[in-house]
């Protein structure tokens, strides 16, 4: 669905977000090929280099707005707005590495017994979102790689990120969702941009 040349661009944009939102500055201008107007979900990773520790992760799973700005506002908020970490500083970007996930639409799961759920997902291939009424938890398709999980531990630990216990997949009122990702990194900080096959390296979020 995106170039190669169009992850470059996301990332380059990403990182020039992430820099200007921390060092206060104005936000620059980007002139982008149309398919960054159109609506589409993506989600902003900032790792430790070389460490490779998650130091942010925020984005849009659904395609509610025109990408170019989801880009930019995840890239800021993962920057400043994940909860888990506190807001990077200025003199942390030279160790900050960008790595930016485009989003294909999430769609249900939909199956006649929960149990068979595990043999919709695939590993490599599909990131998942579990929900249950207010309650609502994504995981990269990265992620299950990075920490070896087959599908059933994978639906697990979506339905825990989401606030959920871990068997809340097989219980009647949670929906659970699947979406694929297209995954451009830096190969260090401000450094070269290339798609990354999901399983070559970890994966955060």
């Amino acid at each position: 669905m995106f170039s190669d040349e169009d992850g470059k661009i996301a990332v380059k944009i990403a990182r020039a977000i992430v820099e200007s939102h921390v060092k206060r500055e104005k936000q620059p201008e980007f002139e982008v090929p149309e398919i960054f107007r159109n609506n589409g979900g993506v989600f902003v990773t900032l790792t430790t280099y070389p460490e490779d520790d998650l130091r942010g992760c925020i984005g849009y799973p659904e395609p509610i707005m025109p990408l170019i700005d989801a880009l930019k506002d995840a890239a800021a908020s993962a920057a400043s707005r994940d909860p888990r970490f506190p807001p990077v500083k200025a003199p942390e970007l030279k160790k900050i590495k960008v790595e930016v996930s485009l989003l294909t639409p999430p769609v249900e799961i939909c199956v006649e017994k929960p149990q068979k759920l595990v043999e919709c997902v695939k590993i490599g291939e599909d990131g998942l979102i579990a929900q249950r009424d207010w309650a609502r938890g994504l995981l990269l398709p990265q992620v299950p790689i990075e920490w070896q999980w087959d599908a059933e531990e994978f639906l697990c630990q979506t339905c825990v990120k989401a606030g959920l216990m871990p068997d809340a997949w097989l219980q009647k009122g949670t929906k659970m969702f699947k979406f694929q990702a297209e995954v451009f990194s830096e190969s260090k900080p401000g450094g070269e941009v290339k798609r990354r096959k999901l399983g070559e390296e970890h994966g955060h979020c």
